[in-house]
């Protein structure tokens, strides 16, 4: 039996595949940190496997990113999409699953690293069965989001025992902002072990593009005045807000005024539904003829549309961290964001760009506005956001923050694994 060796590490992201098209609906965040981190980690010599759950047949079982870094994709129920909410009952099965791959690969990994509630509670089963050690990165917490929707799901007391059970008992959890792990503190446990480690982006690919070159690519006027929105659509992203704000401008009725909406939605699913509701909103207001809706962007093509924005908005309800951000301010480009959660820690209010709380039409407005009519001061603000994002939140920082942490934490021994009936 060949024991995982110090330098091999299991990231656990059931509902959240890798290797997955970024900006389908249950792709976003959660995914571009784990494929990130996970590539990152293979550069620094990790042997990295990325263990999701399969939603369709034709998916391939694994998927090589680079020679030390993999997804591997397990049956949990029925392959195909299953909303993130439903997916409990499927867990002991991936669990099954898991450990079938270990014993069927000679192997067994001792340490791992689990994104979001359901895969930590994936964790906490392996670490029962076989010893692994185990790091956690929430990114949501149920005690945060129940309270900013109105429709609480029938297994958010499930979510909220599993958020309090993964932060008492793992090695370690990974708060990716100061303000998470407040939240961990004051609504989850003041018990377990909590390291502040941010989330990264891509420096090299965003900001490699400058204004200019960028709207020559997408076909918009140097004149143009351009607010970007990027992200799924849901109603706790907070669309509605910046879509008001933006009808509330000074600039509103000017020609050389635009908005764009870049996201992903399918006919049917909850994102096309959002998407539907606020394409009725921008008719409503008479912006229809300002509004764009590209649709999904692909990763190739983003550092364009962050490139020639003069402001990119996160009108959030909630973010745990919030990728968009920084991917934004690595383009040089100023955000006006919720003053929320991780934002707080990412955008430094007047500096980098501008907060406004969460929902408040009048106070986005007025941020956006602010940035527009004074193009010096957003360049200005563009320039820090650059350097925020070089000093802080690189994917390779991140990685190496990590790896830190993993050998800090790496087992001795595992317990030998379980065998599963096939």
């Amino acid at each position: 039996m060949n024991l995982a060796t110090e330098q091999r590490i299991a990231l656990i992201s059931v509902h959240g595949d890798p290797a997955i098209e970024i900006g389908k609906e249950e792709a976003g965040g959660q995914n571009v940190y784990v494929r990130h981190v996970g590539e990152a980690l293979a550069e620094l010599g990790w042997q990295v496997d990325m263990f999701t759950r399969k939603v369709d047949v034709e998916q391939e079982d694994i998927v090589w990113h680079s020679p030390n870094c993999r997804t591997i994709r397990l049956k949990a129920g029925n392959v195909d999409f299953v909303p993130r909410d439903n997916l409990f009952e499927h867990l002991p099965e991936f669990v099954d699953n898991f450990l079938k791959f270990q014993q069927d690969n000679e192997t067994i990994y001792s340490l791992i690293h689990t994104n979001y509630w359901l895969s930590s509670w994936v964790g906490m089963q392996l670490r029962q069965k076989q010893g692994s050690h185990i790091v956690h990165t929430y990114h949501s917490l149920g005690a945060v989001k129940y309270n900013t929707v109105k429709t609480v799901p029938l297994v958010a007391s499930t979510r909220l025992i599993t958020e309090k059970q993964i932060l008492e008992t793992a090695q370690r959890i990974v708060a990716t902002s100061p303000q998470e792990q407040e939240h961990m503190r004051t609504l989850v446990s003041t018990k377990g072990y909590i390291d502040v480690i941010p989330c990264g982006t891509d420096i090299e690919r965003f900001g490699c593009v400058d204004r200019k070159t960028a709207r020559n690519e997408l076909g918009i006027n140097s004149e143009t005045k351009l607010v970007l929105y990027v992200g799924r659509f849901d109603q706790r992203k907070g669309i509605e807000t910046l879509v008001r704000a933006v009808g509330q401008s000074k600039l509103f009725g000017r020609e050389d005024f635009k908005l764009m909406i870049c996201g992903g939605s399918r006919p049917g699913h909850s994102d096309g539904d959002e998407c539907e509701r606020i394409k009725k909103i921008v008719a409503e207001l008479g912006m229809t003829q300002m509004t764009e809706f590209p649709g999904r962007i692909s990763q190739e093509d983003l550092p364009f549309y962050y490139g020639a924005a003069d402001v990119c908005v996160v009108p959030s309800h909630y973010e745990p961290f919030g990728l968009v951000a920084i991917e934004a301010m690595a383009s040089f480009t100023p955000v006006v964001a919720s003053d929320v959660g991780g934002l707080q820690f990412t955008v430094v209010n007047e500096e980098t760009g501008l907060l406004a709380p969460p929902q408040d039409v009048p106070a986005f407005a007025n941020a956006i506005d602010r940035i527009l009519l004074d193009a010096q001061w957003g360049e200005e603000l563009g320039q820090a956001a650059r350097k925020r994002v070089e000093n802080k939140f690189s994917w390779d920082g991140v990685a190496m923050q990590l790896g830190e942490l993993y050998k800090k934490l790496s087992p001795q021994s595992v317990k030998q694994p379980m065998v599963v009936n096939s």
